[in-house]
């Protein structure tokens, strides 16, 4: 190996490390492997392609979750931002705030959200511009904070109002929920008599 490609695995691996081994077509042009070279890396061994423009070091230890950085990764824009952050069901289960495995991906992407190609059947995609204060980590990728996933499930429906509540108690005893958080979401529901009776429940 000429001493140009070791530069340019270095990057790349890099670049990966931090992705938990995953990149891009652009990050790998970028590390100094040329377009063209992708096919023959994937064919030897040494990348995985996992998706459309979306690539895995074939050496590099598979994680417990690599979907997550998969379809984070996915849902980058030309600046190479992933643009997506894991939102309700899927951030409920990720705070281990829920025994339930959702069959499907949830995830919020910003209002202006455009893709070319189809949306993926593992996602459920939410509009949303969310604010930064709203989003967390987790697993390596973004996801809606505990007080933000709750409030976007009481919202959406689709989750019993027994489950959030129960949600709603174990992220208080954990410390992943304040107290200031519910009096706050309180005074913004205040109009819906629903809303404020369940967090009346919780407090009880």
């Amino acid at each position: 190996m000429t001493k140009e490609r070791k530069e340019a695995a270095k990057r790349l691996y890099e670049v990966a490390e931090g992705q938990q081994g995953f990149f891009t077509t652009k990050q790998a042009k970028a590390a100094g492997f040329a377009e063209n070279t992708h096919p023959y890396h994937v064919q030897v061994g040494n990348w995985i392609r996992e998706h459309r423009g979306i690539y895995r070091l074939a050496s590099f230890p598979r994680g417990e979750r690599p979907d997550l950085m998969l379809w984070s990764l996915w849902s980058r824009n030309r600046e190479e931002i992933a643009q997506g952050v894991y939102s309700h069901q899927t951030a409920l289960s990720l705070h281990d705030l829920s025994d339930a495995m959702p069959a499907k991906l949830h995830m919020t992407v910003p209002k202006g959200f455009r893709r070319n190609s189809e949306i993926p059947r593992v996602l459920v995609l939410h509009l949303a511009d969310l604010p930064q204060g709203d989003i967390g980590a987790a697993n390596g990728v973004r996801v809606t904070k505990p007080m933000r996933t709750i409030l976007d499930l009481l919202e959406g429906g689709e989750v019993p109002p027994a489950t959030l509540r129960q949600a709603l108690r174990k992220g208080l005893r954990r410390g992943l929920i304040r107290r200031s958080e519910i009096a706050e979401a309180r005074r913004h529901l205040a109009g819906s008599k629903d809303l404020r009776t369940f967090f009346q429940k919780v407090a009880a």
